[in-house]
């Protein structure tokens, strides 16, 4: 089935209309919850392999947050979509990462291109703190996270692919988790500028219009080197969503 689109609840409606199903897909859990009148969740949770063949993505959680009227909203109302962000984001960071451990912020796409610019323009607000710790760490709080950013651009514009960029950066700093931030493909203009995709499962640029590059998931970009915060040779894995 050709959904055309990024967004897993997408997905999953469009799988249950095809197949007129009035009960869930097998493999498939589901939800839907408000916070206040303009702001709707959707988490979508894929737990076996047939949820997966259904709707085209791997197992795992993807949460959708849906903001009315976000291109017109005020300072408040932007604050409170930013607080659901976070509410919805603060689990899967306490699942797959400690509080101090190193993470690394990538934002995808093209700065040139308005539609793909959103990685590099979110990057671009990114507060950065690893070369802070590691250099003056008096100036800043102690609880603080080493946070550090890429926005390693596009293979058009670079000749490289970003898995290779990526993995070149992970095997030289070592983050404990890398959030990937891209910009994606919907089959309603409705969303645009409206509607934000949480996930756990790694990304593949370019899927949702059909211009596949290389996946940025934990299988493409495990680390299989020595680890290099320890003295023992231990061999280290990173996660990401």
């Amino acid at each position: 089935m050709n959904f055309s689109t990024d967004l897993a609840n997408e997905r999953r409606d469009i799988y249950r209309k095809a197949n007129k199903l009035e009960n869930e897909i097998p493999g498939i859990e589901a939800e839907d919850y408000n916070e206040g009148e303009n702001i709707k969740v959707s988490r979508v949770k894929i737990i076996s392999e047939e949820g997966e063949n259904a709707i085209g993505k791997p197992k795992g959680i993807y949460v959708t947050i849906d903001v009315k009227k976000l291109k017109i909203a005020e300072d408040e109302e932007i604050m409170q979509a930013a607080e659901v962000v976070a509410k919805e984001l603060k689990p899967i960071l306490d699942e797959h990462v400690q509080s101090k451990e190193d993470v690394l912020v990538v934002g995808l796409g093209n700065l040139q291109i308005t539609p793909d610019a959103l990685g590099p323009k979110v990057v671009q607000d990114i507060d950065i703190t690893r070369h802070i710790i590691n250099y003056v760490p008096q100036y800043i709080d102690k609880n603080a996270r080493p946070v550090s950013a890429i926005a390693p651009g596009v293979l058009g514009t670079t000749g490289i692919e970003t898995l290779e960029i990526l993995k070149g950066i992970v095997d030289n700093i070592s983050p404990k988790l890398i959030i990937v931030i891209d910009s994606l493909a919907s089959k309603s203009i409705e969303r645009i500028s409206s509607t934000i995709q949480i996930a756990d499962t790694g990304i593949v640029p370019g899927a949702g219009v059909g211009n596949r590059r290389s996946e940025l998931s934990i299988n493409t970009l495990r680390y299989t080197g020595n680890c290099n915060r320890c003295t023992y040779g231990c061999r280290s894995s990173y996660n990401h969503f």
